[in-house]
């Protein structure tokens, strides 16, 4: 441990030193701990991928649809949208409700709104208009 309380990095274990000690102590202070980077960097890796979001976007939009309704809007198979809703279940991002033998999946009561606004809305605003090039 070092003065500040945490584990010596890279630069502490080679000897290096820095150029400005009081801006490097200041980002140690302020960095989340490598745990919070572990569990953000998982949630931001579940919706990462394309069948995973589309899910998490369509269910949003219509409150809560069952596998095979999910399949038909998201244009894929039904192998597919009911592994990702396992894994977005697992997270507890989503919830599921059985209606006889109809299983109807719907965002976690708790899914959290800026995830919503910033990580689905504008994430992917900002990649329209990347893509149209007016970045």
């Amino acid at each position: 441990m070092t003065a500040l309380g945490a584990k010596a990095g890279p630069a502490a274990t080679t000897g290096a030193s820095a150029l400005d000690p009081d801006r490097v102590a200041h980002a140690r202070q302020r960095l989340p701990s490598a745990d919070d980077a572990v569990r953000l960097t998982g949630l931001l890796s579940l919706m990462a991928d394309p069948i995973r979001l589309r899910i998490l976007y369509a269910l949003d939009l219509t409150e809560e649809l069952c596998v095979g309704d999910l399949a038909l809007a998201l244009g894929a198979n039904e192998d597919q949208v009911t592994y990702a809703l396992r894994l977005l279940r697992t997270a507890g991002l989503v919830r599921a409700r059985k209606h006889g033998r109809t299983v109807y999946n719907r965002l976690a009561d708790d899914f959290p709104e800026p995830l919503r606004e910033h990580c689905m809305r504008r994430l992917i605003e900002i990649t329209r208009h990347v893509a149209d090039g007016q970045a």
